[in-house]
């Protein structure tokens, strides 16, 4: 399946023998009530970032760059959950989540293999369907930023592409925008140059760019033409940094947990209660309250405001009095900390618990693709045996005991 979505004779053999522990070994089960409860959150948060209210006080703490809305939505945002008895809990957002045509790519896989279940979307993700939902985003990112005519070129743009653990997804997705009539490259920030008429990759016209990068701000040396075409208005720029910082900042979760700050907002009675049972407690972390937060430290979870992953994040639980004192110094916020599920599956004759992550990835609100995280340790990552990206699938509630033992079973 990877060989041909690639187009590269050998390709899935040799990324599955680097990388292992990319795809996990079996689905995860989710019943169609968490899967809505999940998209009211989305669609409360979409809602609420529309609102000049929480547009001035995320801006107020973002940088410079940040505060121009050129148009677009944010190509590939991801919602991240974990799931509780209580419901499921929004840890964090994402505006250039990674793993979304891999794991179209393993839900077409999956179909094929197990005919009784089917992947948890609004729409079904495989094949044509998938790849036109994504033209469709795409263009629509080119429209909302006023371009007329027809959108021709994409570059997927990351630091050092082919040294990244998601390079196969940039083949992946080169492939698929290429099929839809794209002239798309994959290429690093240094490679891009601004004429007067546009950015360009070599003697090639960029229209858009798909940014995978996490320098967010674009403040790197390295980003520095990339920046310069942006705010020059030479190019469509998606997931930009206006939408990192309306959706991704660790700060702006400080509001959405807030009843008193939701209570100002011009949310429904509704839609303040659905965010407040789904996001956890977020408050920023200072030198006025480091005293408190030390003393109830294992309540919590540790996170820098504008980090990516799991670069810089805590359990309280697990801090020493060093971190501690970097975690004040720093833009830290401390959010209530919520343990994710649990999925247990077979792995060498004996079963063994996993930890279950699942995000949606959504494009202007709407879902495009659901997907999960198997993982061990203290956060998501693709280097636990049995574990690393999976199908998400929906099944009714009395079903889904019953078919978790069973897919476990075959593996």
């Amino acid at each position: 399946m990877l060989d041909v979505t690639v187009g590269q004779v050998g390709f899935g053999e040799e990324l599955l023998n680097a990388q292992p522990h990319l795809f996990a070994n079996s689905p995860v089960f989710v019943d169609q009530k968490t899967l809505t409860a999940m998209m009211e959150v989305v669609a409360a948060i979409e809602k609420v970032s529309r609102s000049p209210q929480f547009r001035s006080a995320v801006m107020s703490w973002a940088p410079t760059i940040a505060e121009p809305d050129f148009g677009p939505r944010g190509a590939f945002m991801g919602y991240d959950f974990h799931l509780t008895a209580d419901g499921p809990r929004l840890i964090e957002i994402n505006t250039n989540a990674g793993g979304a045509f891999l794991n179209a790519v393993l839900s077409e896989a999956q179909a094929q293999c197990c005919q009784t279940f089917h992947p948890a979307l609004v729409a079904d993700d495989k094949g044509e369907a998938f790849r036109k939902r994504i033209v469709a985003m795409f263009e629509d990112e080119w429209q909302a930023k006023g371009r007329e005519g027809q959108l021709k070129s994409i570059a997927i743009i990351d630091e050092e592409p082919e040294a990244q653990p998601l390079y196969p997804e940039f083949l992946a997705a080169r492939s698929l925008l290429e099929r839809s009539g794209f002239d798309a490259i994959i290429a690093g920030p240094e490679q891009l140059a601004v004429t007067p008429t546009g950015l360009f990759c070599g003697k090639r016209k960029i229209d858009l760019v798909y940014n995978r990068l996490v320098d967010f701000s674009l403040e790197r040396a390295e980003s520095a033409t990339l920046r310069e075409a942006y705010l020059a208005n030479k190019v469509v720029l998606t997931p930009n940094p206006h939408i990192h910082a309306l959706f991704a900042d660790k700060r702006n979760f400080c509001l959405l947990s807030d009843a008193d700050w939701l209570a100002r907002s011009e949310l429904k009675s509704s839609e303040i209660d659905t965010l407040l049972a789904a996001i956890p407690k977020t408050r920023r972390v200072d030198a006025g309250n480091a005293e408190r937060f030390w003393a109830e430290r294992r309540k919590w979870f540790f996170k820098p405001s504008r980090g990516h992953g799991s670069k810089g994040v805590y359990r309280g639980a697990k801090l020493t009095k060093k971190v501690w004192e970097q975690i004040v110094a720093g833009d830290y916020v401390a959010q209530l900390f919520t343990p994710p599920s649990v999925r247990k599956v077979r792995l060498d004759g004996e079963v063994v618990d996993l930890k279950v992550d699942v995000r949606l990835y959504t494009y202007a609100g709407q879902i495009l693709m659901t997907a999960a995280r198997l993982y061990q340790g203290q956060a998501t990552n693709m280097r636990t045996p049995g574990g690393g990206f999976a199908p998400v699938l929906s099944l009714g509630d009395a079903d889904i005991g019953a078919d978790e033992s069973a897919a476990s079973s075959k593996l």
